[in-house]
């Protein structure tokens, strides 16, 4: 359920198709989430899905295992040209509604390209 949940998410993050980003967006996000790392902050799945306009020519993967414990669940994530090398990283630390949909989600950079 959890690894679907995200594979959902990193689905809406790389659709560049608007209203399937929107459908994937409201799939995996509950209607009051609030999504915020270092670069964006969105609230509510169209807030939050559109925060893949702003990574043109990149595609986000999961990397390494979902981690869980008491509630929150952690993920971490990377973007990439393609099937290259990921340009940066990141860990996503979220809390779940009650119907099983992400919350709350504060997101960290691990990893951010050279200026």
């Amino acid at each position: 359920m959890q690894d679907q949940l995200i594979d959902t998410t990193i689905a809406c993050w790389n659709e560049a198709a608007a209203r399937r980003r929107a459908a994937l967006a409201a799939e995996a996000f509950a209607a009051d989430a609030t999504y915020v790392d270092p670069l964006m902050e969105g609230r509510g799945p169209d807030g939050i899905g559109a925060g893949q306009a702003r990574f043109p020519g990149l595609r986000f993967r999961r990397s390494g295992r979902v981690d869980a414990h008491h509630g929150p669940l952690r993920f971490c994530w990377e973007p990439a040209a393609g099937d290259g090398p990921a340009v940066a990283a990141g860990t996503d630390v979220a809390e779940l509604a009650a119907d099983g949909r992400f919350a709350r989600v504060p997101g960290f950079i691990d990893l951010a390209p050279e200026a």
